[in-house]
């Protein structure tokens, strides 16, 4: 498969706080990679560098073959890359910012200088799709935090990117919610996107993604492997703290009690 990043030794800042380290990888085209750690870890940055929204510190990153940097995205390329790159920020308010939900996802494809009539026809398709059709004319900040979600996820798939970049997708969605967007990411899938998926809902890595890249919290890559094999190894995740355990003890038994997919209750004397 043809590859759309690759990335050698990127490193990156917040002035004296680093946020990211050597991260070494590559994602093919049709891929679905799961990236997981603990709050705070890098993944966030890793996405905004996948998105040439920041730069790396250090190192190098490449888009199909061509370095994505600041001075690429100034030239032609930028057109290139905005159509074929979607991103979902965490928190929908930081990306939704037009009077209605129509125009929200009308945005994108009017800034490809597509005919109001292919604008129209895409955009009441995806409201449909994405159940948000009775909204249409609705101010965003009106809607609730998962109808908001489905509108920032309505408004990046209105320009057909190739690649989505989801940034805790499940983040704030009530359990229907959820099921909705793994549907959604089911149906796009099957159409041969490319997902870069940054979270640490193991459920969401466990039923979609078949790579998962775990960054511990020295903010480098402790895993890069097939979804069943990372998934499956307690310590990492544990170390990565990306699950947890506890014990404590009532008089002679000591438990020990794990959460997530690990959830268990041992006991000891």
């Amino acid at each position: 498969m043809e590859e759309v990043y690759a990335l050698e030794g990127v490193g990156f800042s917040y002035g004296d706080v680093v946020a990211l380290r050597d991260a070494s990888f590559s994602v093919r085209m049709g891929e679905s990679l799961a990236v997981l750690g603990a709050n705070g870890s890098g993944k966030s940055t890793l996405l905004k560098i996948l998105n040439g929204l920041i730069f790396p510190s250090e190192g190098r990153v490449e888009f199909m073959g061509r370095t994505l940097s600041e001075s690429a995205l100034s030239g032609p390329f930028r057109r290139c890359f905005r159509e074929r790159v979607g991103f979902v920020f965490p928190e929908p308010d930081v990306q939704l910012f037009c009077p209605t939900v129509f125009e929200e996802v009308a945005f994108g494809p009017l800034q490809l200088d597509l005919g109001e009539e292919e604008v129209r026809k895409r955009v009441e398709e995806l409201l449909e799709m994405t159940g948000l059709s009775a909204l249409k004319d609705r101010p965003p900040y009106t809607l609730s935090s998962g109808e908001k979600k489905k509108v920032a996820i309505a408004s990046v798939l209105s320009i057909n990117p190739d690649v989505l970049l989801l940034d805790e997708p499940t983040n704030g969605l009530d359990p229907r919610t959820q099921v909705w967007l793994f549907e959604i990411l089911a149906r796009l899938k099957s159409l041969g996107k490319t997902f870069v998926i940054a979270t640490h809902d193991l459920s969401l890595a466990e039923d979609f993604a078949e790579r998962v890249i775990v960054i511990d919290e020295s903010h480098t890559i402790a895993a890069d492997g097939p979804a069943y094999s990372v998934l499956r190894d307690k310590d990492l995740l544990l170390r990565a703290n990306i699950i947890h355990e506890h014990t404590h003890r009532h008089g002679d038994l000591v438990h020990v009690h794990s959460h997530g997919p690990f959830a268990s209750h041992d006991e000891h004397e």
